[in-house]
């Protein structure tokens, strides 16, 4: 029993090895035809046999698959993952039997892929596809990890997307590597199509203008991106809404690139959504030393002083946004809602006298006072209303001021106005 036992054994193995050889066989005539839906479908086949494969056939095998996954460059993502997998097992089994049979040529088809899946990140980018241009960026990193730009490449593209989550975690790999993305580039136009090439050296660059076929070289000095990066990460977690970690990564960002207006005005505006008001306004004249011509940011502090009550801070800032420019609508708008706050207190008081002749005397003074609030704000409102025709507010509180003033004209064209608006906007 025992001796029939061994012959069927050694008949299980035999018919194992004849179907080694008929599905290589198989696989080997479909790549030499191209014709590669067959030499997948047996490199499928194949599979099932590996386990009873020596190793010289494996790495055979695995090359073979490789190429059928591959289809010269014309193989869906999944199969060019597959022939990743199996170029890899290549290199594994032969480095390990110390031998590279097929690994040169594995490489040179690894090299191939990564080509291929550079050119589809490259396409998508072009036609804006920005999560499949990040998915293939990944991918060549994942590929080649020693170039860290393709990581980079695909956080900036997760960001546009917006796929935060991912680009979070590519932009924290990249500060944990330390990549800083400084390099020096060397640049030559190709006399030929008028296309810029880059040389991986100067002594290539220098070669390649000795030929006519190069003109105007140029090195150029790549700035480092590790504070880009940094700043990245902050606005992400603002974006989320982790204040805290955002408030982190700014210190951080902040601290690399001191002069980065963009920087500083994220800060602020976390510490305004934080409540930390003081904090904010501390940092919007900061940026405003920075950079004082800008109006958006003495609008903002005027925003904020006005908040805070203080109308004649807030006034001043509008003020000077105005000057900065003329055309800043919601400067002229909120300068008037400023200048009419007065109004308010007026009104207050007015409503709390007696019938005194002191108290008479006192409501008449009020009385003329409210007319110059009205008269002081119905220019700003007016030159809101011109720089933005459809300006129901201003229109309306222009209506009200000019019943309140006795300019009748001027309230009943300003009624009209009023009616045509709301018409317009089904108000």
């Amino acid at each position: 029993m025992k001796k029939l036992v061994t012959i069927i054994g050694a008949l299980l193995i035999g018919f194992s090895s004849f179907g080694q050889k008929d599905e290589m066989k198989a696989l080997e005539k479909a790549l030499k035809r191209g014709e590669y839906a067959n030499a997948k479908a047996a490199a499928m086949s194949a599979d099932a046999l590996v386990g009873n494969m020596d190793d010289k056939t494996k790495a055979e095998f695995y090359f073979l698959k490789a190429q059928a996954m591959y289809a010269n460059g014309q193989g869906s993502a999944a199969d060019m993952d597959v022939a990743i997998e199996s170029i890899d097992k290549v290199r594994e089994i032969e480095s390990m039997m110390g031998k590279d049979k097929y690994t040169e040529e594995a490489n040179e088809m690894r090299t191939g892929i990564l080509q291929a899946i550079l050119r589809k990140a490259d396409n998508a980018l072009q036609s804006k596809s920005y999560a499949m241009a990040s998915k293939n960026f990944n991918k060549a990193y994942k590929l080649s990890p020693k170039d860290s730009v393709y990581l980079y490449y695909a956080a900036s593209t997760a960001v546009n997307v917006p796929d935060y989550d991912s680009a979070l975690e590519y932009y924290l790999k990249l500060k944990g590597m330390g990549y800083s993305g400084a390099t020096t580039q060397y640049i030559a136009t190709n006399t030929a199509n008028g296309q810029e090439v880059t040389f991986n050296s100067k002594k290539e660059l220098d070669n390649a203008i000795k030929l006519p076929l190069y003109e105007n070289p140029e090195v150029v000095k790549v700035p480092s991106k590790s504070a880009e990066i940094v700043k990245n990460i902050a606005l992400i977690y603002v974006a989320q809404d982790d204040n805290e970690k955002a408030l982190e990564f700014m210190a951080e960002a902040r601290q690399e690139n001191p002069d980065d207006l963009g920087l500083l005005l994220s800060e602020a505006n976390v510490h305004l959504k934080m409540g930390n008001k003081e904090k904010f306004k501390e940092l919007m004249e900061e940026a405003t030393k920075q950079d004082p011509n800008n109006a958006e940011l003495q609008y903002n502090l005027g925003v904020l002083a006005a908040e805070g009550g203080n109308n004649e801070a807030a006034q001043k800032y509008y003020e000077k946004a105005i000057a900065i420019n003329p055309q800043y609508t919601d400067a002229y708008t909120n300068m008037a809602v400023s200048i009419l706050a007065r109004e308010q207190v007026i009104v207050e008081e007015m409503n709390g006298l007696g019938t005194s002749s002191a108290d008479n005397k006192r409501y008449d003074e009020l009385k003329d006072e409210r007319t110059e609030v009205y008269k002081k704000a119905i220019p700003y409102l007016e030159k809101a209303l011109d720089l933005k025709k459809n300006n129901i507010d201003a229109a309306r509180t222009l209506m009200n001021i000019y019943s309140a003033i006795g300019e009748t004209e001027k309230f009943k064209a300003m009624k009209t106005r009023v009616a045509d608006m709301e018409a317009n906007s089904g108000n």
